[in-house]
């Protein structure tokens, strides 16, 4: 007698098929367009009234800690695209995740080197935001490898 059980254990898990890098940069992209939308959210950023484009003037906070601008916010959006549509193939997976951290890591230095407070912070960043870039850019890179091995 076949239980209800075995009869879901029989169907096939459509997300089971799919490559683990695929599977990575897909999480990765939803997770950029959930920050990305999150940082126009009044409650969830302090500061929205004070949400310039661009600029080291915008007075917004992610979560009362990540300083975010207009500009910001897209470039979290368009890297949340970006990571959907790559994510549809291993290869632009891994390119996603590897190229993406890349990307992000150059930000980190940005950081580092741009004095925080001028005009020259164009994004803009803080502190907080320089760590976070660097841990994507770890994080990501690390993924795009890992999880991009040919399986024997």
């Amino acid at each position: 007698m076949v239980g209800p059980m075995a009869h879901s254990r029989a169907r096939p898990n459509p997300a089971d098929g799919k490559p683990p890098v695929r599977r990575a940069a897909g999480t990765v992209a939803v997770l950029f367009l959930l920050i990305g939308v999150l940082g126009f959210v009044p409650g969830i950023t302090s500061g929205t009234a004070d949400l310039r484009f661009a600029g080291h003037g915008s007075g917004a906070y992610l979560f009362g800690v990540f300083q975010v601008s207009v500009l910001h916010n897209l470039v979290h959006l368009l890297s949340g695209v970006a990571g959907l549509a790559l994510a549809r193939t291993v290869g632009g997976a891994r390119t996603f995740l590897i190229g993406g951290g890349a990307v992000y890591l150059v930000l980190w230095l940005y950081g580092l080197a741009v004095d925080h407070d001028t005009g020259a912070n164009v994004l803009p960043v803080n502190d907080a935001d320089d760590w976070l870039h660097l841990g994507l850019g770890v994080g990501m890179i690390a993924l795009g490898v890992l999880t991009g091995r040919a399986r024997p």
